[in-house]
């Protein structure tokens, strides 16, 4: 599903109002009465207050009003936050009156006027562009005192574009929104705010709703399902692709295990774990069904520059895809070993952890003309601070950038590759993934149990796995973000958010491909 900006919402609008000939007022009274329709299958008839303000939010808010009213038995009351401003908004005003419903324009409400009542959040809709103020502060603190908050289009306060909370926000159960749902209601803290989230496309016309200038899309089950490459039964283990693994140095062991363990569950044919030759006793105790390539080390169980002959010779003989970094260390030999992989590697590389790390270390001009001139494709996976890492020059203030990277995610990862050419998964909540055309993908399954050590490492190993098995590099980081999610909702209904560890999403794995494509 296509995933829109406020600007990109409204000029589907006025191409349907302008260009196709449906009036303004009768998408409006679609709205409201689908609206209507979504709040009764939640709620039976009880007292309800509506919050309009002035504009089109406001003028749907009074369709629903007349529709609870009319045609649902709810004993509504209406509270204008401002006079009908918009043309359809005084339309709606002048049938509401004309049905009876019971109106009142008030600026500033009080406790009273809300208490003990379903509240319908119509006040500010999509357009909202700056911070709320004076007295809708005060009325939206009192409406997050309410137990049964619905908004409509998009709680009161919250950016459509990032998600972000204009001063304060409305804190829904249920948000209903129409055409298409937008980047805000996605992105946290919007998402959370949003409640249930539903979508109904009230007569857009299909082809806006579905146009390739929407460069933002929501992955879904359904997609996914298609994107899951098939296992054809005249088949074996070199038809699902050879996956190297290099990291897990001397304290940090486990990680190069996990990322080997995710891929194996996720359906690589053959997995090869290349660690420092010094720790193959630990790693001969922990591999099963992965196989060991003992690299040159500097004698401290980490790595030496003198392994990269070792690595193009796997490479040449039979690597497939290359995952570099979880646990790997930084220094100057594996700075040395993640550039020169870059400039040099003629398989694709998932760089992550440690290894997008000592990308960091490289002067900031030459970061991106590294990654601009590999011979191969190269995903990233950085959670927060490590996209910090990648964007800041010397005297640039970490905290801020990380505060900036989780307001714009979107923005930041779309520029980020585009400039780079590398295929960008921005982890977090939302996961984001962006392609080098610019076109970006939100991810929505995950839950917090998923953030402790490891869960990074699983996630690069799922999507080795499924690049390895002949999909394109987006669409390995589309499948694998979304499965690593969903695995990771599985774990937390089994073991509970609070207990879950990255080993159990490997674990439930096979749950979540079973679940998705069944």
């Amino acid at each position: 599903m296509k995933v829109v900006t406020a600007a990109e919402i409204r000029e589907i609008d006025r191409i349907t109002i302008e260009e196709l000939g449906i009036p303004s007022l009768t998408l409006m009274e679609l709205a409201g009465v689908t609206a209507a329709r979504h709040i009764c299958k939640r709620y039976s008839p009880q007292k309800t207050v509506i919050l309009c303000g002035g504009g089109n939010n406001g003028g749907d808010g009074l369709v629903i009003a007349r529709e609870l009213s009319n045609n649902y038995g709810f004993d509504v009351k209406v509270i204008m936050m401002s006079e009908p401003q918009s043309p359809d908004c005084k339309s709606q005003y002048i049938i509401a009156r004309n049905f009876g419903i019971d109106i009142v324009i008030k600026t500033a409400i009080d406790h009273s006027d809300i208490s003990d009542a379903l509240i319908i959040d119509a006040i500010v809709g999509t357009g909202l562009n700056k911070p709320i103020e004076n007295h809708l502060l005060s009325a939206i603190n009192l409406i997050n005192l309410c137990k049964d908050v619905v908004s409509i289009d998009i709680p009161s306060g919250i950016s459509s574009d990032t998600g972000q909370v204009f001063g304060l926000g409305v804190k829904a159960g249920m948000t209903v929104t129409f055409g298409l749902p937008k980047i805000g209601q996605l992105m946290f803290p919007g998402r959370e705010r949003c409640g249930e989230l539903v979508v109904e496309n009230i007569g857009l016309p299909k082809r806006l709703l579905e146009s390739s200038e929407i460069k933002c899309e929501l992955l879904d089950r359904d997609y996914i399902r298609t994107k899951i490459p098939k296992r054809q039964d005249n088949s074996n283990k070199s038809n699902y692709g050879h996956v190297l693994i290099i990291g897990g140095a001397s304290g940090k062991t486990g990680a190069g295990i996990m990322t080997s363990r995710a891929s194996l569950r996720s359906g690589s044919g053959l997995v090869s774990l290349g660690v420092p030759i010094s720790l193959i006793n630990v790693y001969q105790g922990n591999a099963v069904e992965q196989m060991v390539l003992t690299l040159r080390d500097n004698g401290m169980g980490g790595f030496s520059k003198d392994c990269l002959s070792q690595i193009y010779e796997f490479i040449d003989k039979s690597g497939s895809v290359i995952v570099i970094g979880p646990g790997m260390g930084v220094d100057s030999d594996t700075i040395e070993i993640v550039t020169s992989l870059i400039r040099n590697s003629s398989v694709p590389l998932i760089i992550d952890a440690d290894g997008i790390n000592c990308i960091s270390t490289i002067r900031h001009e030459e970061r991106l003309e590294l990654l601009k001139g590999a011979k191969a494709p190269i995903i990233l996976t950085p959670h927060t601070g490590e996209m910090a890492r990648l964007l800041s020059k010397d005297k640039d203030d970490f905290r801020k950038l990380c505060t900036n990277i989780e307001a714009e995610r979107l923005d930041i990862a779309r520029a980020f590759s585009k400039e780079s050419g590398v295929v960008l998964v921005l982890k977090g909540a939302s996961t984001v993934i962006s392609s080098p055309d610019c076109t970006t993908y939100i991810n929505i399954t995950g839950n917090s149990g998923m953030a402790s050590g490891g869960s990074g490492d699983v996630l690069a190993g799922m999507i080795a796995s499924f690049l390895g098995q002949g999909v394109s590099p987006v669409e390995a980081s589309q499948i694998g973000v979304y499965l690593h999610g969903l695995s990771g909702d599985i774990s937390a209904d089994i073991k509970s958010k609070y207990c879950m560890t990255a080993s159990d999403i490997i674990e439930n794995i096979s749950l979540a491909i079973k679940k998705t494509i069944s």
